[in-house]
């Protein structure tokens, strides 16, 4: 069915190749017409195009003529990408007997909608167009979707995506094949939940999506609960900007880092024991870093429930050492999991000063001096007695080189009397 014209001009001119290198059936697909409709722009190009035959000869002589990069996909089913600069293009040989047949065999409508750029006409056989137009998500099929389950999450994803709806018979399906989400390799349920934990839309549609059954698989302990704190964590995010001067802010940001709300999502997601949620990332595939991320928060937590450990000086520094570059992310999850929020800013406070003794402790000397000077041999007490040393320092029990050696031989003599 071929839909009403729609001039997409942009389409040509974005085109990283001349347009008599396309063969005249070719069709683009999928998400790059779907944002045309939309009107949305990328900077880097996504394009998948169809074509009825030699999908792969078609990419290769273009790759060739261009200079561009080229690799086979799927050489059964005869998929291939050209990496350009501006982005990547795929070839793809057109899934059964005409293009219709191939657009029935996809997710939702709004991504079943084709554009031939030598003859300026969409063709919508589901009228995707109409549902991208009323903002709605709608499935072709409850088998394409039961096909391959991991469109089952993708309809969460690009619902925040989009800021569509997703229409009730649909969502309904969703919940009805939720069960099949297991079946999913965990590296691309990871892809789908990465991108609904960076949005701060997302959160209501991770909710949704858990709502419907499709969370609990990877992460059995969330309840209501921790949706509403992952809704928080942006808010936290917020909060801690509008309390920093703006050096301290822009510094804030560049050591939290690009994904540290994800990873404190993350640690709102899991089971809140270190080593089990650890095991749960770990089967998603998440990397070490992250992993280690969130393990170290949880681990570090259960300091700021401690008597006094505002006025603790010993153990802020064992807490600091512990947490180490995970503090800015660890600000955000005990924002919205601690009722002392003050303790938790002056801790970030602290680590945001270069010089603070606590968080930054300068050493008065290290393992091989100490043996030095005391005459002692290398043993794991050395690193006890450095441990002191520097804990007295911050306490302002010692200043100075000599301090710290009378300070040592004073903890050595209380050692030897009480054995």
């Amino acid at each position: 069915m071929l839909a009403p014209l729609i001039a997409l001009p942009h389409l040509r001119q974005q085109l990283p190749f001349d347009l008599a290198w396309l063969p005249r059936q070719a069709y683009l697909v999928g998400g790059a017409v779907r944002d045309q409709v939309l009107g949305r722009r990328r900077d880097y190009l996504d394009w998948d195009f169809v074509v009825p035959d030699h999908a792969i000869t078609t990419a290769r002589a273009i790759a060739e003529y261009y200079g561009a990069g080229f690799v086979v996909l799927d050489k059964t089913r005869e998929i291939a990408r050209v990496v350009f600069p501006q982005g990547t293009v795929d070839f793809a040989l057109q899934e059964g007997q005409t293009l219709e047949q191939d657009l029935r065999r996809r997710d939702f409508t709004i991504n079943a909608i084709a554009y031939n750029l030598h003859q300026d006409q969409l063709v919508d056989p589901l009228q995707g167009v109409e549902d991208i137009h009323r903002g709605v998500l709608t499935m072709i099929s409850a088998a394409n979707l039961a096909d391959d389950p991991l469109r089952l999450l993708r309809a969460y994803r690009q619902a925040a995506q989009l800021q569509f709806t997703i229409e009730p018979t649909t969502r309904a399906t969703l919940q009805d094949l939720a069960r099949l989400i297991k079946t999913v390799a965990a590296e691309r349920v990871q892809s789908e939940l990465s991108y609904l934990l960076a949005s701060p839309r997302g959160n209501s549609w991770l909710l949704a999506a858990w709502q419907d059954g499709l969370i609990t698989p990877w992460f059995p302990q969330a309840h209501l609960g921790t949706f509403h704190r992952l809704c928080q964590i942006d808010l936290a995010l917020a909060n801690i900007k509008g309390q920093l001067t703006l050096g301290d802010r822009l510094k804030f940001l560049q050591l939290l880092g690009k994904k540290g709300t994800i990873k404190a999502k993350l640690a709102c997601l899991v089971t809140q024991e270190p080593e089990i949620a650890e095991k749960e990332l770990e089967t998603l595939k998440y990397s070490r870093q992250e992993v280690r991320a969130v393990g170290t928060i949880l681990r570090c937590y259960p300091y700021l429930t401690q008597r006094d450990f505002s006025q603790n000086l010993r153990q802020q520094y064992f807490f600091f050492q512990e947490i180490g570059k995970f503090l800015p992310i660890f600000s955000l999850f005990a924002l919205v999991k601690s009722p002392e929020q003050a303790i938790v800013f002056e801790l970030l406070h602290r680590y945001l000063k270069d010089n603070d003794p606590v968080a930054h402790p300068q050493p008065l000397l290290n393992g091989k001096e100490l043996i030095e000077h005391l005459q002692l041999k290398p043993s794991p007490l050395i690193g006890k007695l450095l441990t002191e040393i520097q804990v007295a320092r911050i306490e302002g029990k010692i200043h100075s080189l000599p301090e710290a050696l009378d300070y040592a031989k004073r903890l050595l003599s209380s050692a030897n009397n009480e054995n």
